[in-house]
């Protein structure tokens, strides 16, 4: 029942709107360490509009590892440079930034529970930073992308 729980996780407030948004304009896709299965069934759960699903398991590496970053971009038909990671984690951002991806932090404070220790704002690392998804697709849309 434990492992079930990441079946169930509820989608961020901002989320479904957010990723309606960006889903106007680009790609929008999962890159998950989770198995393929477990990724499927929680976009069951969170109904949220992602157009593909991506995991490591596609790749048989697991991120940080490169080759998972590099694998996504070319499921995609896109070369790294014209991918965006949109990520709350710095490490993976990192990552992705370092095998040529583009980068956006968004914050989400709580992730970790209220005294948790969740990657915070200011990210000047990553190409673009923002609070949510929503304003993630506000500045998105002020730019070419």
């Amino acid at each position: 029942e434990f492992t079930r729980a990441w079946e169930r996780l509820p989608a961020w407030p901002d989320a479904s709107a957010g990723l309606a948004t960006l889903a106007d304009r680009f790609i929008v896709a999962t890159l998950s360490n989770g198995n393929r299965s477990q990724q499927e069934a929680l976009m069951r759960f969170t109904g949220l509009p992602f157009q593909r699903l991506l995991s490591a398991e596609d790749f048989k590496h697991y991120k940080p590892d490169p080759e998972v970053y590099l694998g996504a971009a070319a499921a995609l038909g896109l070369t790294p440079g014209q991918v965006m990671m949109v990520a709350a984690h710095k490490q993976d951002l990192r990552a992705a930034r370092a095998a040529g991806l583009r980068s956006a932090f968004v914050e989400r404070a709580l992730e970790k529970g209220p005294s948790g220790r969740a990657d915070r704002l200011p990210d000047a690392e990553s190409d673009l930073q923002a609070s949510d998804f929503i304003d993630l697709a506000r500045q998105l849309e002020a730019t070419d992308g």
